[in-house]
């Protein structure tokens, strides 16, 4: 089946054309295509949690003001790079959610160490440009979501204050005196976690991230309590949910009664939003963070990363095994809760930048962005991906390394973070402004898979089927929703493949409805001839 010169909404793929600056693709034979053929006319915003999220790293992002450090306004004045909301527009990237690192009062860089859970950091804005911030991506159909670190805070928080004043009189009857994890000093710590005296006292606090991050203790039902109050205090105030830091040291290790803590925080705010969409950091394998899937989606470390399968997929590899992967993954954690989705990544700000491994001259990034983008739940981009950012620990041995300024070319780009040193020479050479008018940049074709996405909600939301190509590195899926159906194949090999789908499906194999990647693809009858490093959305009827 050769692609028709017309498609059925022409004029919409025309102005999809010259509002995205995007070239219109053409298959083998030379007829036209793009992304906004005739199925984008129902794809609308995508309403369900099924969606792309964008993890930014606030003060790395966009400055407003001037003083060369992230903040709120600086996103809400960047809101149409993110998304416009007009989701068939091809103006903006279109990502359908946002996760913001932890915006609360801190003395650090970074604000993983909370001084106080109840004040937005007066360097990255106030609680009315939260506010605002929140009305405008609910406006624009999209989520937003919290970074919210429970099981540590800031040796600042007023609560440990409390705490040690509370010790320091031996004041056993205090609220405060259980707040935090101690122990007393008698005999030996307990065994593979830290602890530092408390000063006038022959008292110890636990604190295994560093010394001014005291860890709650949450045999305290106070403790519960105040986690409690402050997920209400932003629920309440419009945020759809949260990335809970560090899920599993709630209970230093100990996963069973930490995912017991999950599980009963977890009911209490369902009771409160019953669609509140929350994700948890368990990096760990999958036996220890299939345990916190009974509570919350878990981010999948075993596909991200340059070690991850994401990577190894998209270097030559084998999309079989991927996609076989991802339907295992699927069924795992449908057993384990209903309504688990799949949470993908290949990289944030705890790890090297994918564009280190997954490079833009090879078309690696483009087929790692093609194998977890075009599939199933919420994949999360890191900021900057979308750019091939790069950054890594490297000699320095620094998260601020991967944690670099967005370069927007021009007054919004924030400075650094206090640390950075990452070579100027290993560095992005463009920016975001260079990026955004060229119709064959890394940000252009992030563009493109996302709504090619979304006007395939199959893809996110449908039951995945993954299929078995025999003697063959091609691999891929198809995913069925309400009776529609598409099929996703993926070549990451060097060579063009030619496949017949028949052999892979009983359905009628209808039409190619988008090319992504270094090559072309073509479609006669039932024989796909796919282009390396290159995949495809059909549709089957």
């Amino acid at each position: 089946m050769s692609i028709p010169k017309r498609i059925t909404a022409l004029l919409l793929a025309a102005l999809f054309a010259l509002a995205a600056g995007c070239a219109v693709n053409k298959d083998k034979a030379g007829a036209e295509y793009a992304v906004t053929d005739e199925l984008l006319k129902s794809a609308g915003a995508n309403n369900g949690p099924a969606r792309v999220f964008y993890e930014i790293f606030v003060g790395s992002f966009a400055d407003s003001d001037g003083d060369g450090t992230g903040d709120l306004r600086g996103i809400i004045n960047k809101m149409d790079y993110l998304n416009d909301g007009d989701p068939d527009s091809g103006r903006s990237l279109g990502v359908e959610g946002l996760w913001l690192t932890p915006i609360f009062r801190s003395s650090s860089y970074h604000k993983y160490d909370i001084a106080d859970y109840y004040d937005i950091d007066s360097a990255f804005g106030t609680m009315d440009d939260l506010k605002e911030l929140i009305a405008l991506c609910h406006e624009r159909g999209m989520y937003l979501i919290l970074d919210l670190p429970i099981n540590h805070t800031s040796r600042m928080n007023s609560w440990f204050g409390s705490f040690v004043s509370a010790h320091r009189k031996d004041d056993t009857e205090d609220p405060y005196y259980n707040f935090y994890s101690w122990y007393d000093g008698s005999g030996s710590a307990p065994a593979g976690r830290h602890f530092v005296q408390i000063s006038g006292t022959d008292h110890y606090y636990e604190c295994n991230f560093s010394d001014d991050m005291p860890e709650l203790d949450f045999d305290s039902p106070a403790v519960r309590e105040a986690v409690y109050e402050v997920a209400k205090f932003y629920i309440d105030m419009g945020i759809d949910g949260f990335r809970f830091d560090a899920a599993k040291y709630v209970y230093f290790g100990d996963n069973k009664r930490s995912v017991e803590f999950w599980l009963e925080y977890m009911e209490k705010l369902r009771a409160l939003k019953p669609d509140i969409y929350c994700v948890g950091e368990v990096w760990d394998g999958e036996g220890v963070i299939d345990q916190y899937t009974a509570a919350f989606d878990c981010f999948d470390f075993t596909v991200s990363q340059s070690g991850g399968l994401i990577a190894a997929a998209a270097q030559k590899g084998d999309a079989n095994q991927y996609c076989s992967y991802v339907e295992g993954y699927l069924n795992k954690i449908g057993g384990i809760r209903r309504g688990a989705l799949y949470t993908p990544f290949i990289a944030n700000h705890d790890t090297d930048r994918a564009a280190g491994y997954l490079t833009v001259a090879s078309n690696t990034i483009k087929m790692g962005a093609n194998l977890y983008i075009l599939g199933p739940g919420t994949p999360f981009i890191y900021y900057g991906e979308e750019l091939g950012m790069r950054g890594s620990r490297g000699g320095s041995n620094t998260d601020a390394n991967r944690r670099l300024a967005m370069p927007w070319g021009d007054e919004r780009t924030p400075h650094d973070p206090v640390g950075a040193s990452y070579s100027d020479e290993l560095r992005l050479d463009k920016t975001a402004a260079d990026e955004l008018g060229d119709p064959d940049s890394l940000y252009t074709y992030y563009k493109r898979l996302i709504m090619a996405r979304r006007a395939n909600p199959e893809i996110a939301s449908g039951e995945y089927t993954a299929l078995r190509l025999k003697d063959t590195k091609t691999g891929g899926f198809i995913a069925t929703l309400e009776g529609r159906s598409v099929m996703v194949l993926h070549n990451p090999s060097a060579g063009s493949q030619t496949v017949d789908l028949s052999a892979l499906t009983d359905m009628k194999i209808g039409e190619l409805r988008g090319v992504f990647g270094a090559e072309e693809a073509s479609l006669e009858g039932n024989t796909l001839k796919l282009g390396g490093q290159t995949s495809v959305i059909i549709g089957l009827g």
